[in-house]
């Protein structure tokens, strides 16, 4: 089992746990506008972490950082009953297509 299928067990199952028990069911409780928050903001914080990877702490900064926005990109994939397989079978479908066109296709 990888990471992101054991993650995806454990968010919902601590969807429904009690909100004040469960960081991940407190944030549920909330609703998405919430989640979104928490997805807005470890986003600015991976952007200016990457600003300052010139260092072996700076890069460790970058990955870590960079968890803290997967963590919450997987709660809003949960609040919208998704899952990281479904964001991973879309990147299956376009390995191989040129960058360029696959975003050419979305925008018709």
């Amino acid at each position: 089992m990888s990471v992101l299928d054991e993650l995806t067990q454990v968010l919902a199952q601590r969807k429904s746990e009690d909100p004040d028990a469960s960081y991940v069911a407190s944030l549920h409780a909330k609703g998405l506008n919430k989640i979104l928050e928490k997805v807005g903001e470890e986003s600015t914080e991976v952007i200016l972490a990457a600003k300052d990877a010139d260092s072996s702490a700076g890069k460790k900064a970058v990955v870590k950082e960079t968890a803290d926005l997967w963590f919450h990109t997987m709660v809003m994939l949960s609040e919208l009953d998704l899952s990281a397989q479904d964001v991973l079978d879309e990147l299956a479908h376009r390995l191989g297509v040129s960058g360029h066109d696959e975003k050419a296709a979305r925008d018709t």
